[in-house]
């Protein structure tokens, strides 16, 4: 198997997303529950499933166009809900930290 740039590249994102999943699931049991619980639950699960599309990239390759099509589909919208969870999240930590 010859190892191409893509494919380093993939197996460095790999291994960094591995590193922010362990990061929040270690994280997880400091975060109080509440609103803030709650996002941090969701941010969790999608971070996971970030994780899980990273370790399935590698066998793109195997898929139809269709199929990859719906995936990056996919990839976009979560990605999408994480940011928009991710700023809700910080806008509720600085209002608490002004308050």
């Amino acid at each position: 198997m010859q190892i191409d740039t893509a494919f380093f590249i993939n197996a460095i994102g790999i291994a960094i997303m591995i590193y922010g999943l362990v990061d929040v699931l270690l994280l997880r049991s400091k975060i109080p529950g509440g609103q803030v619980g709650k996002a941090w639950k969701a941010l969790t699960l999608l971070i996971g499933l970030f994780t899980v599309g990273y370790l399935v990239s590698p066998f793109f390759s195997t898929l139809p166009a269709d199929s990859i099509r719906i995936i990056v589909s996919l990839i976009f919208l979560f990605g999408a809900v994480y940011v928009i969870l991710t700023v809700r999240l910080l806008y509720r930590i600085i209002a608490e930290l002004a308050s």
